[in-house]
Order: C-alpha cells, then structure tokens, then sequence
C-alpha cells in the first residue's frame, strides 16, 4: 500500500466505462462560481397597467416626458365653445323647437347645391368646348377651304383654272350654243348618266374639279372630240359639262359645292 503527501494540486478524477460503449469524458471538478439570475422583465399591457390606476378619489401626478402632467377625474374648470355665432337664428335656442325654420334652412341648402351644379356644369361645357376646338382645323386650313371668283374677268367660251385646297378648279363661262348642245344630248347614251341641269346651277357658269376619273390627270380644257375637256394621259374626252363621252374614265368630272351670293361673285366651298 503507497501513500501520497496531501497537496492542493491533486484533484480526484473518475471513468466509467460502459459495456460496448465509448467511454464518458472525464469530469473535472472545479470550484462552482455563483449564478446570478436576471430579474423578470414586467410586461406593460393595458390589464397591468389599469392595476395602477388609482381607486379613490385622490389625484395623482404623473410623467410622459419631462415635464410632469397632472390627471383630473372631473373636468369642473373646462369652459365649453360657444358656436352660436355660426348658427341660424331659428336653432339657436336649444330648448325651442326648429321646425318653423326647417323650410327656410333647406331652401338656402338647395339654392347652394343648385348654384354649384350649374357652375360645374358650365365649367364641363367649357373644358369640352376649349377640348373640341382645339381638334378643328386651323384659322390658315379655314382661309383655303372656301375661294371667291370674280366672274367678270371671265370672258364668254373660256375656261380658267383656279388652286383650291391644292386641287384645280376649273370655272367655264359657256356660250349659248354650249348650253344648247349640252341640254340636247340623250343620257342613255352616256356611260355615267347625268343631266346638263343636274350639273350646274346657272347653265351659263361651269365649275369642275380638273382631275380625271379614270387615274387622277389633269385634262386639258377646249380640247377633245367633244369640244370640253380632254386627258392625254389615256385618250379621256369629256364634253362642255364635264361628262365622260369616250376613253377609260369611269365617271364625269366631279363638281365641288358652291354658290352664287352676288350676280358677279363666286365661291367654292
């Protein structure tokens, strides 16, 4: 049997190995250092909170921030608003009352609603006319859409040729023999049937657009089989009413709108 001197470095250690097991790690023991437990938090919810709210009839003072604020449980020093400077004299006294005046209150209602919606509705009128307009054609496209001739400067059997809207226009004074032999031809004879009266207003005054049914040309006027209007492009003829009488042209020469509002003066348009 061996003893061993006593000393403060030596620790006493135990294993424990089990059957077909690993064995356990070796468990030092050391001196046990004090455990110190947090304090529980408490949590503010309004059930805790209402828990000190006081019971009695005593005030308390409390603070939010800085400055401490004080809670009243009777409100006896609040004055309270006086609005009747902003009533109608028929409801301002509280113990009287107001239906004698309920007529007279709505009418000033309905004359209010009334005046509003008229305002507003002139103002949508407005806004969609200011809107529409301003989709209209421009003051210069308006000066070109109409054209006014001088028919005086046109002498008989002539034919002149005016710009308008960026087309030719064609203005004939016709002679009477013109007139004649224009109303004496049979329309069943023509490919596109149309009467001398059908065509113009005043048989002795002629207004065609100067282009050609059949590919858009320009005729030539005082020409032709037909002594009218005659389109070298393709052989086209027309007579001195703007009918198609021989070549590929499907229809007569078109005739824009126009008037006579002086015995001297034309527009077109």
């Amino acid at each position: 049997m061996m003893s061993l001197p006593k000393s403060s470095l030596i620790y006493a250690t135990t294993q424990v190995v089990a059957n077909a097991a690993k064995p356990v790690p070796k468990a030092v023991v050391d001196n046990v250092s004090k455990v110190v437990v947090a304090p529980q938090k408490l949590v503010q919810t309004s059930y805790s909170m209402s828990k000190l709210v006081p019971t009695g009839a005593d005030r308390v003072s409390f603070t939010l921030c800085a400055a401490p604020a004080q809670v009243r449980f009777a409100h006896t020093d609040v004055q309270i608003p006086d609005f009747s400077a902003y009533r109608k004299d028929g409801t301002k006294d509280s113990s009287s009352s107001s239906e004698p005046s309920y007529a007279g209150r709505r009418t000033f209602t309905y004359l209010i609603a009334g005046g509003g919606s008229v305002a507003a509705a002139y103002g949508a009128k407005s806004l969609v006319g200011e809107f529409v307009s301003s989709l209209a054609a421009s003051a210069d496209v308006l000066a070109l859409a109409k054209i006014e001739i001088k028919l005086g400067d046109i002498p008989v059997g002539k034919n002149v040729t005016f710009k308008w809207r960026g087309k030719p226009l064609f203005v004939r004074h016709r002679s009477a023999e013109e007139i004649a032999a224009e109303e004496a031809v049979d329309i069943n004879q023509l490919r596109h049937q149309e009467h001398d009266s059908e065509r113009v207003k005043n048989s002795e005054w002629l207004v065609l657009l100067g282009i050609c049914t059949h590919l858009g040309c320009v005729p030539i006027a005082n020409a032709g089989d037909y002594g009218g209007y005659y389109c070298p492009c393709h052989g086209s003829h027309y007579d001195a009413s703007g009918r198609i009488r021989k070549g590929p042209a499907p229809l007569n020469l078109e005739v824009p709108e126009y008037a006579f509002p002086e015995d001297n003066l034309l527009v077109v348009g």
